[in-house]
């Protein structure tokens, strides 16, 4: 048991307040100074307290200095502006008290720690609120932040109660001696940058103010201070190591549980000690199974919900209940476009509940606790919580880490500090099964300090922090962002492979710990790609436990341009001095909360159950950790050519949790003159927390099809030479080029090499494919601009035809280039039908990856402007080579504007991969058909329809900079560069880049 607070007036002693200007506050590391409790858990006590957020009278400084006068009680503020709490300053009142500045790396103030700018802008806060008269009998009266960045002092009645920082960490005051039955006026002044900021250099917005809840608490005599109910599970045996931290004058104690018939009486402090419970359900992230405990006193009565589970490591494995964990995590900001960070508990249960629809069982709270209520959350839907200390000091590299706070003694205090706060407020929750130290921070003494004391508060979770690169201090093995080759390395038992920053000795070490990706697939833009290779090295290497996607969404703040087009804005739309543009855009979800196609992708690498088909019978095996399928009903259904045929349930036994189970596959016709698809589907049987009955979480397609060999190409020889004016079919040409199509205008077909390059295009890391294409710390978008992809031009060589085909021959190249591509575009009448072949060669001399092998039409709006598609392929939504696990085979249906994506800066977007058939309409109405057959080694094309061309895209910076359009523009590709995830990562895989090569594209075209 820990002992009891000290009174009020010890508190204040052990930091004792003295007059002091501002500037001595704000660049003190001191992480409190006078009447601030000890930390303690966030409790649901129905111990008497009154919210005060809401409206606060408010007056912003651009110094520290501003007089403090405005704490006195009889203040006049009535002329001051009314700033809501919780809530930022920067993001209030259209921009009235300054803006949001969004850095990643960079500190936005001169690198002098401890010191901060002068100019700091500073906002005072002031309001009035009733004491109620009993309240003069309570033991003490608490007023407690939740969260204030970055640096807050403390009035109540004109008294100085105390200072404290930690922008994401809950802080009690003691102002008993200060505060008085009916009215009392508080004040408060926040300052943006202190010493403190130093610490709090997270990948996020800088955002100040108070913006989380604030809270009056009347502490009752006889109440209790801090309960930490230990939680142990052992093959349906339960144990419980209560703490209590009251007065003897608060004894006897009650622990009930009334679900399990528990209610244990504690006389004294003494006689607290843990409970064997026997035939509980344990706790686990797919059955979060929680039950009711109250623990109480003749005066106060807490209320903890209670999971049974035992974290271990056991070897290099992590385990949770004995079972080994797999984590398919995300990293977890507290991100809103319009609140910031200010918490809202129904957006909050809708963003859980989508993860968990999405297969994501893993949280690791990037870089700060969130707001205590999210991790209630998380206890009740079910996921694994690396809850992450409030700490990061990433600028300091910019200059070599040298004055690190993280290795300078002047800061343990501070640091200990926060790690303390951490661990005191959430030690609760079955959900955190790690706690993390922070991010980005070097590493040295403090840390290794906060682990020590971690390890000594809770034996009875793991330590971690990716910083300790060489294990001195940390319990597990965790990296950033290594490619699929070193993390297989990294898993792989015997191998001699360096490991980044360690020693032989270290890194043998080091793989005797489990490992973890804390960071992996920056899901910045399109992409990433590659998840399914990460996904299988967790399933061939035991040692490895999955990892957290970076990261769960976009940072976007909602505004408007000056015409008042709404847009969510990011690095430097704010008139930032420094910023790192849109690399806050960097979620698997938009700004305003739309998956991106790369969480659907994640959702189908991560799916809990694998389906594997073996002749006549399919193999389910269950990949979860614990719970077996029986909430499972699996259905099928077969598909002609993408169109339904037929459909049932399948017959599947309950398959244990790490079991396999073999089942017949049901029986079909093949159709002999269309494609067979089969489908599998397991999906809820009935409704959750966080989905309805049906929800799809595993699927799997099995093709049946009878092979059909695409019609041979005719030879001809009768060429002869011509102007190229004629018509073939519903085709018209002028000098050899297509100027009308079935009626309509239309421009093309012409060579398109380029594609607006995604986030992972543009970025320049170190981590570049194994071969001559890339250039380290050289963008492959960088090397497309160079080569001029974006700007080609054409010559036509020859134009012939014969009675019924023409011929065209082009050399397309760039200005300053000697690299070229020969490009024949064959157009020809088959039987009744009009058929395209393109050859597209390229010269020697290419140094580069491309972007596409693909060849653009455009369509004029005309009459009837093509505002949609049909089609047989692999869809719903885009797709690229790396990122395939989510299509599937189908016919499907989609408006021009949703066959995009809109991503915070445009991009390349909307490919569609094996295409069989196109349909092109207008209104709903077809104008054009299309069918493209496979290459002569079996090769797909796949499509693009936009409003804008490639170039258009790449030259804007926001969805609201692209031009009108009065043309839609198909790309047809023969092929398309992968993904990757350079953008912070490793590039494309070899497999999957694009290198200049000849390629053939073949189309039958058709009236609508």
């Amino acid at each position: 048991m820990r002992p009891a607070f000290g009174s009020p007036l010890s508190a204040r002693k052990s930091c004792d307040l003295v007059p002091s200007p501002s500037s001595a506050y704000v660049s003190d590391p001191t992480p409190w100074r006078g009447a601030l409790r000890a930390a303690r858990s966030w409790l649901h006590s129905d111990a008497p307290s009154l919210s005060l957020n809401g409206p606060w009278s408010f007056r912003l400084s651009q110094t520290a200095s501003a007089a403090e006068d405005f704490a006195a009680e009889g203040f006049d503020d009535s002329g001051w502006a009314t700033m809501p709490v919780p809530s930022h300053w920067v993001l209030q009142d259209d921009g009235a008290h300054g803006r949001p500045i969004y850095t990643n790396v960079q500190f936005p103030f001169p690198i002098d720690p401890p010191h901060v700018p002068d100019e700091n802008p500073t906002g005072d806060y002031r309001r009035h609120f009733d004491m109620p008269a009993d309240w003069s009998e309570a033991d003490r009266v608490v007023l407690r932040f939740d969260g204030v960045e970055s640096l807050f002092r403390l009035w109540v009645n004109g008294d100085e109660i105390g200072s404290a920082s930690g922008s994401r960490l809950a802080h009690e005051f003691d102002v008993t001696s200060s505060v008085r039955p009916g009215d009392n006026v508080i004040a408060v002044r926040v300052h943006q940058w202190s010493a403190a900021s130093y610490l709090e250099d997270q990948d996020q917005w800088w955002l100040p103010g108070i913006f989380r809840d604030v809270t009056v608490i009347a502490r009752p005599a006889g109440g209790i201070e801090d309960v930490w109910l230990r939680t142990g599970f052992d093959h349906g045996h339960g144990r419980i190591e209560p703490e209590v931290t009251a007065d003897a004058a608060a004894f006897p104690v009650t622990l009930r549980l009334p679900e399990l018939g528990i209610e244990r009486v504690w006389a004294t402090a003494a006689d607290v000690a843990p409970l064997d419970v026997d035939g509980v359900e344990p706790w686990s992230a797919e059955r979060p199974r929680l039950y009711d405990a109250t623990v109480s006193t003749a005066a106060e009565s807490i209320a903890v919900r209670v999971g049974f589970r035992t974290v271990e490591i056991r070897g290099d494995q992590f385990l949770v209940n004995g079972s080994r964990v797999v984590f398919h995590g995300m990293n977890r900001h507290e991100a809103h476009p319009e609140r910031g960070r200010v918490f809202d508990e129904e957006h909050a249960r809708e963003d859980l509940a989508r993860m968990k629809r999405f297969n994501v069982n893993a949280i690791r709270t990037s870089h700060y606790p969130p707001h205590p209520r999210l991790l209630d959350l998380a206890d009740e839907l079910g996921f694994w919580v690396i809850l992450e200390c409030d700490l990061e000091t990433h600028g300091f590299d910019k200059i070599d880490w040298v004055g690190n706070p993280s290795d300078d003694p002047t800061w343990r205090a501070a640091y200990l500090d926060r790690i303390q706060r951490t661990v005191e407020r959430d030690k609760n929750h079955p959900s955190v099964v790690i706690w993390s130290l922070g991010n980005e921070a070097g590493t040295g003494g403090n840390l290794a300090a906060m682990s020590a004391w971690v390890h000594a508060r809770d034996a009875g979770r793991p330590v971690h922090y990716e910083g300790d690169h060489a294990g001195e201090y940390t319990d597990i093995y965790s990296r950033m962002y290594s490619s699929v080759l070193e993390t297989e390395q990294i898993g792989t038992d015997g191998s001699r492979s360096p490991l980044l920053n360690c020693t032989p000795a270290q890194g043998a070490r080091q793989r005797t710990k489990p490992f973890l990706l804390c960071e992996y697939a920056h899901a910045m833009g399109n992409g990433p790609g590659a998840l399914d290779q990460y996904e299988a090295l967790v399933h061939e290497h035991p040692r490895l436990h999955g990892g957290f996607v970076w990261e769960w969404r976009d940072h976007g703040i909602l505004t408007t341009t000056p015409d008042g087009t709404p847009y969510y804005a990011y690095g430097g739309d704010f008139g930032e001095v420094v910023h790192d543009g849109n690399f806050v855009m960097d979620g698997m979800l938009l700004s305003n909360d739309v998956p991106t196609p790369s969480l659907h992708e994640y959702k189908a690498v991560a799916q809990p159950v694998r389906f594997t088909f073996d002749g006549d019978e399919l193999a389910i095996t269950n990949l979860r950790h614990s719970a077996d399928t029986s909430d499972l009903r699996f259905r099928w259904r077969v598909e002609y050519d993408g169109t339904l045929a037929d459909s049932g349930d399948l017959e599947v036994p309950v398959v244990a949790a790490g079991a396999s189970a073999r089942v017949p596959l049901p029986r079909f016709p093949v159709s002999m003159d269309s494609e067979t698809w089969l489908t599998v589907d397991a999906v809820l049987a009935a409704g959750t927390a966080w989905a309805r009955d049906g929800h799809v979480i595993a699927t799997a397609q099995l093709d049946r099809s009878t092979r059909r060999p695409a019609p041979a190409v005719r030879p001809r020889t009768d060429w002869r030479q011509s102007e190229g004016t004629l018509t073939l079919g519903i085709a018209e040409f002028v000098d050899g080029s297509l100027v009308r199509l079935a009626g309509r205008a239309v421009a093309g077909p012409r060579l398109e090499l380029f594609r607006a390059p995604t986030d992972n295009d543009e970025g320049a890391s170190e981590e570049v494919a194994e071969s001559d294409a890339g250039i380290a710390g050289v963008s492959n978008a960088e090397l497309w601009r160079r080569d001029g992809l974006d700007r080609l031009t054409a010559r036509r060589v020859s134009v012939e035809r014969t009675a019924e085909a023409l011929r065209t021959i082009d050399k397309v190249s760039a200005a300053n280039s000697a690299v070229s591509v020969t490009v024949e575009s064959i157009w020809s009448i088959e039987g009744d039908q009009l058929e395209l072949r393109v050859e597209i060669e390229p010269s020697r001399g290419w140094l580069t990856v491309w972007p596409r092998i693909g060849i653009r039409f455009d369509l004029p709006d005309g009459a009837a402007p093509v505002d949609g598609a049909e089609w047989f392929g692999l869809g719903p939504l885009e797709s690229y080579p790396d990122s395939l696990r989510a299509a599937r085979t189908g016919r499907f249906s989609s408006t021009v504007r949703d066959l995009s994506v809109d991503y915070a800066r445009p991009q390349e977007t909307g490919h569609r991969s094996q295409l069989r058939q196109l349909a092109l309409t207008s209104a709903g109405t077809e104008v054009l058909r299309l069918v493209a057959f496979p290459d002569i080694r079996g090769r797909r094309p796949g499509f693009t329809l936009s409003r804008h061309t490639p170039q258009q895209i790449a030259q804007a910076g926001h969805p609201f900079e692209l031009p009108d359009s009065t043309t839609s523009h198909l790309i047809v590709d023969a092929a398309q560069h992968g993904l990757g995830s350079r953008s912070c990562g490793p590039d494309v895989w070899p497999e999957f880049a694009l290198r200049p090569e000849s390629r053939t594209i073949r189309l039958r075209i058709a009236a609508g």
